[in-house]
């Protein structure tokens, strides 16, 4: 049986603008491609938060500057910024492939995930994006109904939610593809929030952290493995203290022991333990791997990178 791995990609593997993303991509479809070649089954998702905010700032600029155009949702945003990233990721992964000779269909899922209206997120959000704005514009945000904050000497930006993802829409398409024998990026930026209304599925104004999509991928597609690419080597506790300390293989108990202890920032290294943890204790003989997209030919190895069983 092939091994079946969900890849999350950090913001290192896409860089920033559409130059970076192109040189990026190069480095990146040659780490999965060896994925592929070493006989793994694999589904790939990645960060958006660069691209996101840049389509977000175009589109309102655009909006606020033509008036036959309005600004675009959140959830619009979400789904361009998939599209293109999506799209340079399947080319460059196919491209490297057939270098090798390897003949393997890429495929982008334009991935929708369902959130919890009444999830605490919506209360109190925290993911800052988009343009920085005067106080006038800032006041017609609030007019809206969106949240904004001030960051001092620079202007307002919007604030959104990250709700908890729920499910994710298309994962039968995903896995029917993934074991088809297919290569496939899904849930981009972790997916479009959306909420169900019966039949309907109606765009949040969210982003959801990529790594706990990528954890209900894997859990999905009934993977084997989750690899989350991130820009460090091994995580660390302790950070920048005299007792630091990386981490090599870990079991889930002490991964838990140092969520509850406060190791891992929010925002940062938070996210990777809880969707590692939650992938693994669902299901027998499941591993998460956390490390850098240059080490992770070592790390599967076993000579780098953190692991978690």
């Amino acid at each position: 049986m092939k091994k079946k791995v969900v890849v999350a990609l950090g913001h290192r593997a896409l860089g920033t603008t559409l130059p970076e993303q192109k040189v990026a991509v190069k480095n990146t479809a040659k780490v999965i491609a060896d994925l592929v070649e070493e006989g793994y089954q694999v589904v790939i998702t990645h960060s958006n938060a660069p691209q996101l905010g840049m389509i977000h700032m175009a589109m309102n600029e655009f909006g606020k500057h033509h008036d036959n155009y309005t600004a675009a949702p959140m959830s619009v945003c979400s789904a361009m910024s998939q599209g293109y990233i999506g799209y340079d990721l399947q080319n460059g992964i196919r491209q490297e492939l057939l270098n090798r000779g390897i003949f393997r269909t890429v495929s982008t899922i334009l991935t929708q995930v369902i959130v919890d209206p009444y999830d605490e997120a919506f209360y109190t959000p925290t993911k800052v994006l988009g343009r920085y704005m005067n106080a006038e514009d800032a006041a017609e945000e609030r007019k809206k109904g969106n949240y904004v904050v001030e960051e001092p000497g620079r202007g307002f930006r919007r604030v959104v939610a990250a709700p908890n993802p729920v499910s994710v829409v298309e994962i039968d398409a995903v896995k029917a593809l993934v074991d088809a024998g297919q290569v496939v990026v899904a849930g981009g930026g972790g997916g479009i929030p959306v909420l169900q209304q019966d039949h309907v599925l109606k765009g949040a104004s969210a982003v959801i952290e990529k790594d706990l999509v990528a954890g209900k991928l894997a859990e999905g597609i009934e993977a084997d493995e989750l690899i989350i690419l991130t820009s460090v080597d091994k995580v660390s506790i302790n950070l920048g203290k005299e007792n630091e300390e990386m981490l090599g293989e870990i079991s889930v108990e002490e991964a838990k022991k140092y969520m509850e202890d406060g190791h891992f920032g929010i925002y940062n290294m938070l996210p990777k333990f809880r969707a590692s943890v939650d992938f693994i204790e669902k299901g027998e003989g499941r591993e998460a791997m956390i490390t850098s997209i240059d080490k992770l030919k070592e790390a599967i190895e076993g000579k780098n990178g953190t692991i978690i069983k």
